[in-house]
């Protein structure tokens, strides 16, 4: 199954390139707008700040093409900070909107455990990308996270509930990188590379 992974300067597009072919996929990189909004299949990936991955995405067109290709009825994978753009809005220094895909809005982590967290964290899941998944342990580095979003399919707790995954129709996003999640993370993009 061909995958479009979108080509952020914001993003380890090495490594997922390298996950999502292991998984199966025959993968395309790209950041042509017009090869965009016509995938069947798309993967956003992001690392970093979520201000600087939605200027890139605005300022290249890219935002809409993602839009596009959505309603067109292609399946969609943010991962990351990917995840974080899916939704209305982020609250990082400040508030910009997101692509407004999902519902809900990114914070900050508070309470008293180091922020960002990075590491293995467990995950209470449902749903289609998790189909198979033995062990719930995903790997995450993220100082901020959406917290109860309507369309949360998996939860894990740092200092409290956040949102792990989401799944609104055919879109879909992962707050933790399965890229870095051994057989877990690949399950989780097998499912979404076989998931129609």
């Amino acid at each position: 199954m061909k995958v479009s992974l979108i080509d952020s300067p914001v993003a380890n597009v090495a490594n997922i390139a390298r996950a999502l072919r292991t998984a199966g996929a025959e993968v395309e990189i790209t950041s042509d707008p017009i090869a965009i909004a016509n995938a069947q299949k798309l993967v956003l990936p992001g690392v970093g700040s979520f201000i600087a991955a939605m200027q890139w995405l605005t300022e290249n067109g890219i935002d809409h093409a993602i839009r596009d290709a959505v309603k067109r009825g292609a399946s969609l994978l943010g991962v990351c900070v990917g995840h974080q753009l899916l939704f209305d809005l982020s609250h990082e220094m400040g508030s910009t909107p997101g692509l407004g895909l999902v519902k809900g809005e990114v914070h900050k982590f508070g309470g008293i455990l180091p922020v960002p967290q990075i590491g293995w964290n467990r995950v209470a899941a449902n749903g289609p990308l998790f189909d198979g998944v033995e062990n719930g342990v995903f790997y995450f580095v993220n100082s901020y996270a959406a917290m109860n979003a309507p369309d949360e399919i998996a939860r894990a707790d740092y200092g409290g509930p956040f949102t792990a995954a989401v799944q609104r129709e055919r879109v879909f996003g992962v707050q933790f990188h399965p890229e870095k999640s051994s057989a877990a993370g690949l399950r989780v993009l097998r499912n979404f590379i076989a998931w129609m």
